[in-house]
């Protein structure tokens, strides 16, 4: 993401707070491409957790990757991968909250979706 966020915990209580908004975006979009499509509610709860977590943190879980698979095997090349990140001392929390706000996202907007429609069925 390039939104200017902050370090430290507030910056993860950020982009977690934006997954979240995120994983209910998808949700929604997800929902609607279902049920014009006919797939299963579980169909479009899937692609809106992979959609939402691809959106929200995939450049943190790419750094974090990177970082757990290329060998700096000299100061110099983790000074450079370093600096490409914001924050890297929070990245694996950062890439944690991301993931689990995009979840909880999904699971919000499927939660309210699915209340106002067994209203509607009721009615």
């Amino acid at each position: 993401m390039n939104l200017p966020l902050h370090f430290g915990w507030a910056g993860v209580f950020e982009t977690s707070l934006i997954a979240l908004l995120v994983g209910v975006a998808m949700w929604m979009v997800w929902r609607w491409l279902a049920r014009r499509g006919g797939w299963t509610r579980a169909h479009a709860i899937g692609w809106a957790c992979v959609s939402a977590i691809a959106i929200a943190a995939g450049i943190d879980s790419w750094n974090l990757f990177y970082l757990g698979v290329v060998k700096l095997e000299s100061p110099v090349y983790a000074r450079i991968a370093l600096s490409k990140i914001h924050d890297p001392d929070f990245l694996g929390t950062r890439v944690f909250m991301a993931w689990t706000g995009a979840i909880c996202g999904v699971v919000a907007g499927w939660a309210l979706t699915a209340r106002a429609s067994a209203r509607e069925s009721h009615d």
